[in-house]
């Protein structure tokens, strides 16, 4: 593969928020990421971080997964959004806002399979710590608010089916592939710090960003641009908005993720398609 891995690396994972996960990303894994993408035709992705206080869930996630989960349709894969029933309403209003795909409520993570599928990808979702508890980034324990849907990449393991996972804090799903990274980075995050397996991890600035990057690589594939447009990001965010969805960094309800505004949100899509326009169509 020729594409510059480290330019797109640097749009979205330049450790912007100054969170030191990001430069745990090894440039080797967006090949891999993609690699499981085109083999797999049935996939998942698991979505919805709740926010305490707020009673909803937080804005980054749920964009990214439904921008990326509509890339793959595109591809002819069949996808599906899975969330659980605290973050449904606001994931469901997401998708449905820009003719995303169809989202799921459920409660665990063995119903997952019920599905069949041959590819799971956790976007901004949270996994257990080493205690079997849930923690957001201010260490608070969650546990209440969190569904356990993060088992299915156990059972995905089991069962020989890859796990790929996008997350920016350490505390996500799929981040126990470099769990002793993060420790060494985050040493007082020890505790929260998620021990939830995957075959392939994405550490980066934002996790919509990352979902974002992964659209980008699929439509050089495609040849033609598969992202979202600015405006599709504004039309997200005001109808995560108008759900009582918040920012999971400032707790609250704006157009913002992770403490970006929109305007910085916007920027990064640009960007992206800056890239992706330079690129040209590759083979994968």
């Amino acid at each position: 593969m020729t594409v510059p891995l480290q330019e797109l690396s640097s749009i979205v994972a330049s450790d912007l928020p100054g969170r030191r996960v990001p430069v745990l990303l090894d440039l080797s894994s967006w090949e891999r990421a993609l690699e499981c993408i085109m083999e797999a035709g049935n996939i998942l992705l698991i979505t919805g971080f709740m926010v305490p206080g707020a009673g909803t869930p937080e804005t980054d996630g749920p964009p990214g997964s439904v921008v990326l989960g509509r890339a793959l349709a595109r591809l002819g894969k069949e996808v599906r959004i899975v969330t659980d029933p605290n973050c449904f309403e606001g994931i469901n209003g997401c998708s449905m806002s820009v003719e995303g795909p169809e989202v799921l409520s459920l409660e665990k993570g063995e119903d997952l399979f019920d599905y069949s599928p041959d590819l799971l990808i956790f976007v901004e979702r949270l996994g257990k710590a080493a205690d079997g508890r849930y923690y957001n980034m201010r260490c608070e324990d969650i546990s209440a608010l969190t569904y356990p849907l993060d088992e299915a990449a156990w059972k995905a393991s089991e069962k020989g089916i890859p796990v790929i996972a996008i997350g920016d804090g350490g505390n996500e799903a799929g981040m126990g592939l470099i769990a002793d990274r993060i420790i060494e980075v985050l040493p007082d995050f020890r505790k929260c710090i998620s021990m939830v397996p995957s075959d392939v991890v994405l550490p980066v600035d934002v996790s919509n960003w990352g979902a974002y990057a992964l659209t980008a690589m699929l439509s050089l594939e495609k040849g033609i641009w598969m992202g979202h447009s600015p405006r599709e990001e504004e039309i997200m965010l005001e109808k995560m908005f108008s759900l009582g969805c918040v920012d999971g960094v400032t707790g609250k309800t704006a157009l913002s993720v992770d403490g970006f505004p929109l305007s910085e949100n916007l920027k990064i899509i640009e960007d992206l398609h800056r890239w992706w326009e330079r690129k040209g169509p590759v083979s994968l």
